[in-house]
């Protein structure tokens, strides 16, 4: 596995960056972004993380080991970006922009 990083934000720090593994990022990402609806009220989280275990590269995550992790490090990242959204009220639910 590549140790190549990349800088990644956090919609709860503006302004703020932080660098991950690259490989790992951009695989979580790709199967976040192909899972979620874009339509309103979007997937809860959950739900989300079933949806896109599947689609990891089983030598990035085996067993799907830290995809938690990475799902949330991916989402605040999109979220800072633009491209996810969260639904207004409790529960969490993300849609793509």
């Amino acid at each position: 596995m590549s140790d190549e990083k990349i800088e990644v934000e956090n919609v709860n720090t503006p302004g703020k960056t932080s660098r991950v593994n690259r490989a790992k990022y951009l695989d979580m990402r790709a199967a976040l972004l192909a899972v979620l609806p874009s339509e309103a009220p979007g997937m809860k989280v959950p739900e989300a993380k079933a949806a896109l275990l599947p689609r990891l590269d089983a030598a990035l995550f085996p067993g799907g080991d830290t995809a938690g992790w990475w799902l949330k490090c991916v989402q605040l990242d999109l979220e800072a970006k633009g491209l996810l959204a969260r639904a207004p009220k409790p529960p969490v639910r993300l849609r793509r922009c």
